[in-house]
């Protein structure tokens, strides 16, 4: 074959490029490492099943997040809709049951949602400072209202609510008979695969699995309906889907109320499934988290889930032992090693250094100290967000008009023209 009849690009094709097999080989080396050094909780039922209640928040973040940028808004916002959505849903299933409680959680994250829309949308305030806004609008309302409603109730104080009761839990029927005495075995790989499954499947709140159908759901309307298609096209040139009659702020408006509604979601599972009461700064960060578990995602739900089970399970491990947050430590170190290799045999010596410090790093403190600290296992899921903000970087393609407001005036409600 001559060298003019060779394709120019023969793209590399290994199995490790796919999302699963990567997976399934961090399960696997992950899985020997907590054999190997005694730390069974990494991989344990109660580890998955906290994996799950801290996850489905981030995640539900993180999918309102998904929603408002593919329609070119940037919602900083989604902190305080998840906050406004936290003390709503509390109260209302204080007063009237958790299904109530999660109505009311969804109206409150809509409404801050549209409140985001009309600031930005609509009188072209700049839409990282109306997002900041709500955040301390949020904050200062569910303290005012607290103050009212649960500091003079038994259970209640200023900056929390008296018991709210949470949402019924299922299993699959004949599940832990089937697979209980493989997790008792202690073989490796398949003990925790067994672990992982169970804690997958059983004792698992009907609320978690609606947040596991939203993915899907998500997919479906953004990328294989007409709505989908117009918000999309809102997000990638809203002076085009103009042309053609489709209205930028309307879809934008849409698109935050079902981001705000999203966010208010994972603020009652805050305080139904993840805890039994509502707190002040019960969300510590997870709007900021999800927004980070977009960029990881690529903007793609899937990815995204991806991210949020990753932040996820860092989060949890701080429930967990110490032990296997230094576990994690050395896998992280392998991984970090494995790519400055890689680096270095291409040639990319600054790439191999970037990886191979860190890498050595990791490897040995844990081969020194052996135990994590506690303020260390604490910073865990904010050490990931930063880790993982600044690898994905390199792969990133963003909606065209994602932050860029839309101004022409006949598309504005009310006809009121923004200026230049």
């Amino acid at each position: 074959m001559s060298a003019d009849s060779m394709p120019a690009h023969t793209p590399r094709s290994t199995w490790l490029a796919s999302p699963i097999a990567r997976v399934v080989l961090g399960f696997t080396v992950l899985s020997l490492l907590s054999g190997a050094f005694d730390a069974p909780d990494l991989f344990s039922r109660g580890g998955i099943a906290a994996t799950l209640r801290f996850a489905a928040p981030i995640l539900l973040a993180g999918l309102g997040a998904l929603w408002a940028e593919r329609s070119g808004v940037i919602n900083i916002g989604l902190e305080g809709m998840m906050i406004a959505g936290t003390w709503f849903g509390a109260w209302a299933a204080w007063q009237w049951g958790a299904g109530t409680g999660l109505l009311a959680g969804i109206a409150a994250g809509a409404a801050f949602g549209l409140v985001h829309a009309l600031l930005s949308v609509t009188f072209g305030v700049d839409q990282a400072i109306s997002g900041l806004s709500l955040n301390l609008l949020a904050a200062g309302l569910t303290r005012f209202l607290s103050s009212i409603a649960f500091a003079t109730v038994p259970g209640g104080s200023i900056t929390t609510s008296p018991a709210v009761p949470d949402f019924p839990t299922v299993s699959l029927p004949g599940i832990d008979a089937l697979l209980a005495p493989a997790e008792r075995a202690g073989i490796p790989i398949v003990s925790d695969l067994a672990a992982v499954i169970l804690g997958l499947l059983t004792d698992v709140s009907v609320l978690t699995i609606a947040v596991v159908t939203l993915v899907p759901l998500t997919w479906w309307v953004l990328w294989r309906t007409r709505l989908g298609l117009r918000i999309r096209a809102v997000g990638e040139h809203p002076e085009a889907a103009d042309s053609l009659g489709v209205r930028p702020w309307r879809y934008r408006f849409l698109a935050l109320g079902v981001s705000g509604g999203l966010a208010g979601i994972g603020g009652v599972y805050l305080v139904t499934v993840a805890s039994s009461l509502y707190r002040e700064g019960q969300t510590a960060g997870r709007g900021f988290i999800g927004l980070a578990t977009v960029i990881f995602g690529n903007w793609n739900p899937w990815s995204v889930t991806l991210g949020s089970v990753i932040f996820g399970f860092t989060d949890a491990l701080r429930t967990r032992q110490e032990l296997s947050v230094g576990v994690l430590l050395v896998g992280l170190g392998l991984l970090c090693a494995l790519v400055a290799v890689r680096r270095g045999l291409g040639r990319d010596w600054w790439g191999a250094v970037l990886f191979g410090v860190p890498a050595a790093a990791m490897l040995a403190w844990f081969g020194l100290v052996r135990i994590v600290p506690s303020e260390l296992v604490s910073f865990a899921p904010h050490l990931t967000t930063l880790v993982v903000l600044a690898f994905a970087r390199q792969r990133l393609q963003p909606p065209a008009a994602l932050g860029e407001p839309f101004r022409r005036a006949d598309s504005v409600p009310g006809g009121r023209p923004h200026s230049e």
